[in-house]
């Protein structure tokens, strides 16, 4: 970090030219018609990375960046071409290339996290955690990389969340066949799906002579994971009313971890 803080300009979330290179080719190109554009790209996405990491909110960026209706324009247009998204995928097989795995993986985790969701459209209660929001359900490889997320009410279980997850995954990571998980996924359902669906759900349950914080094998990989979302304080709420640009807020922090890895 000390080296990559020498080449950065003001805030240690702004791209650097390493991670720019990576990034240039997928924004969109100038319009055949029209005015031409007169924003500078990279200073749009340093000033959502800035916000996702600062947890500030639109109207208090810095004067740095562009002003907040301009970057808030960006932000929408590139939620809808699924652009932070595109950018996460990317990286994630870059980075797993790089340490000498196949891009596609066989292998993950499943959990989820309920959080407080205060501007939800829709909201749930969480009995187990008594949490009133939304509820992450999402599926890591097994080193901790984002594979899919399913954001929903806080009071769905964590098996429903689950089916959802299977049914996009095997659409998205076709050669994934074997996930571990604990023992709130041991149910008739899910594991009918995931047999449909041909997967392994292997649980790993807690030792039960354990005493006190014991790491349970597998899943402390994705725990690791819930642990770099909610470095990035807009994520250690989900301050988002729309349930697209929560998802994008993730993959905004997600992506910018492994475009950093890869590009240094």
């Amino acid at each position: 970090m000390a080296e990559i803080s020498k080449k950065l300009k003001r805030y240690p979330t702004d791209l650097t030219d390493e991670e720019w290179v990576w990034i240039a080719p997928m924004l969109p190109g100038a319009a055949p018609t029209g005015r031409p554009c007169c924003v500078d790209l990279r200073e749009v996405l340093n000033a959502i990375r800035y916000l996702a990491r600062a947890g500030c909110g639109w109207r208090m960026l810095p004067r740095d960046f562009p002003p907040w209706q301009t970057v808030y324009w960006w932000f929408r247009r590139f939620v809808r071409r699924f652009l932070f998204h595109t950018i996460h995928d990317m990286a994630l097989m870059l980075d797993r290339e790089r340490q000498g795995r196949e891009a596609s993986p066989t292998g993950g985790i499943i959990d989820s996290q309920s959080v407080k969701a205060p501007e939800a459209e829709t909201r749930g209660y969480d009995a187990g955690k008594k949490i009133v929001g939304r509820k992450r359900h999402i599926a890591v490889d097994t080193d901790g990389r984002l594979l899919m997320l399913n954001l929903t009410p806080a009071d769905i279980s964590d098996s429903a969340g689950a089916q959802l997850i299977l049914d996009a995954v095997r659409k998205r990571w076709p050669w994934l066949k074997h996930l571990f998980a604990d023992g709130a996924y041991d149910r008739t359902k899910l594991m009918d799906k995931a047999a449909y669906l041909d997967f392994v759900i292997e649980i790993i349950r807690r030792s039960d002579t354990a005493k006190g914080f014991e790491i349970v094998p597998r899943r402390w990989v994705i725990e690791r994971t819930f642990g770099w979302m909610t470095r990035w304080r807009r994520l250690v709420r989900d301050y988002e009313e729309r349930i697209d640009v929560s998802e994008a807020m993730i993959h905004i922090a997600l992506g910018s971890l492994l475009l950093r890895r890869i590009a240094h």
